[in-house]
């Protein structure tokens, strides 16, 4: 029995999973729990802490613990210095933890990197979340990019919806490597969606909550003042409406925040929220003024109408379902149609409808059954 064990411990493969920031761990941790739960895998998680306490929270959530932590984030850093740190650090963790196969998932210098660092040392790639596109390199920056290069890159691709299949195909990704799988953050959300209600934000009697999350690089400066503007409009004109803004740490950010917010009484401006809070928070809102991605997946799931802080989108299907809208960073075109959705109960039911294009709870398993499958002499 003990030589049995050894032997099947011997041939288990060894997956090594690479965390950088927030919504990686977000997306990952239900891939890094389902699996930990086969037994042919031994998983190993990385964390690079491109954002570190951002990165510490979402793990501690789904009770995950890295077993190889670079520590890598610096203050004000650039992204010459981080794709730098990044490709030293990778390449020696690869070496030395010698995985049969490297997983991350998204946009991030940190998914770009791990996907060039296992390319140089040959271990097979797997990119969740594979196939999104604007087709604009600036739009966002760096992430498309980023995408770009690993979609290059990748042995397996985990593409969330059809139309990112598609987007692969078009770059002559061959149909044998790409599985669609449906996105894992719907299967994070719908487990704490379930514990999350205790835990949401106070909103004054009679009064409506909008969510604002806007934090994006190419939202810097004239962008985010514009954004500003637009909310501090809404929030004098709008007796019955609040806000709640969870900044993030980026002084680029949190300074103009501070400046242009912080002193009215109907705007909450607070720290990023852990998960658990900020589902609850979305769940609470009446509609999310938003220039995340991860929130245009989430949100039309709870049922709640996301206004898109951005010129373009890399996640259309649920514009085309008409649950999301993109309104950029115009202080008019917000206010425009934040009204619409405040005064307008046709048009916002008509957002407000509860539609999910990007999955179904189980993408998790489904890219657990897809490693299986590559690995078969273990079966």
């Amino acid at each position: 029995m003990i030589d049995e064990s050894k032997r099947l411990t011997e041939r288990m493969k060894t997956i090594l999973c690479v965390v950088g920031t927030r919504p990686e761990a977000i997306k990952m941790a239900p891939v890094i729990l389902a699996l930990k739960k086969e037994t042919w895998t031994k998983v190993r998680v990385l964390a690079t802490a491109q954002h570190r306490e951002l990165l510490d929270q979402m793990l501690g959530l789904f009770d995950i613990k890295p077993d190889v932590d670079l520590n890598l984030m610096q203050k004000n850093q650039t992204l010459p210095e981080l794709t730098a740190r990044l490709m030293s650090a990778l390449d020696l963790a690869f070496s030395g933890e010698a995985p049969d196969a490297v997983l991350a998932q998204g946009d991030t210098t940190t998914v770009m990197v791990a996907a060039l660092a296992a390319f140089y040392r040959c271990i097979p790639f797997g990119h969740i979340e594979a196939g999104l596109r604007t087709g604009d390199m600036a739009y966002p920056f760096p992430e498309e990019m980023n995408r770009v290069l690993t979609g290059r890159l990748a042995r397996w691709h985990f593409a969330p919806t059809e139309s990112a299949r598609e987007n692969l195909l078009a770059e002559g990704v061959s149909d044998e490597r790409i599985f669609v799988t449906g996105n894992t953050v719907i299967d994070a959300l719908l487990d704490v969606s379930k514990r999350c209600d205790e835990l949401a934000p106070k909103i004054s009697p009679g009064h409506r909550l909008v969510l604002v999350t806007a934090h994006r690089r190419e939202n810097f400066g004239e962008p985010l003042l514009e954004i500003c503007r637009a909310i501090k409009y809404l929030a004098d004109t709008r007796s019955d409406v609040e806000f709640l803004y969870p900044v993030h740490p980026n002084p680029n950010v949190r300074n103009v925040a501070i400046k242009e917010l912080g002193h009215h009484p109907r705007i909450r401006l607070c720290d990023p929220l852990e998960y658990i809070p900020f589902v609850a928070a979305m769940k609470a809102a009446y509609f999310i003024l938003s220039d995340s991605g991860g929130v245009q997946e989430e949100a039309p799931a709870l049922g709640k109408p996301v206004l898109v802080l951005r010129q373009q989108t890399e996640r259309p299907e649920a514009v085309k379902e008409g649950v999301v809208k993109i309104v950029g960073a115009n202080c008019d075109a917000i206010v425009q149609e934040s009204v619409r959705l405040l005064d307008d109960n046709t048009a916002y039911y008509s957002m407000a409808r509860g539609i999910s294009p990007y999955g179904d709870g189980n993408a998790s398993i489904r890219i657990a059954s897809v490693l299986h499958r590559h690995f078969p002499e273990y079966a």
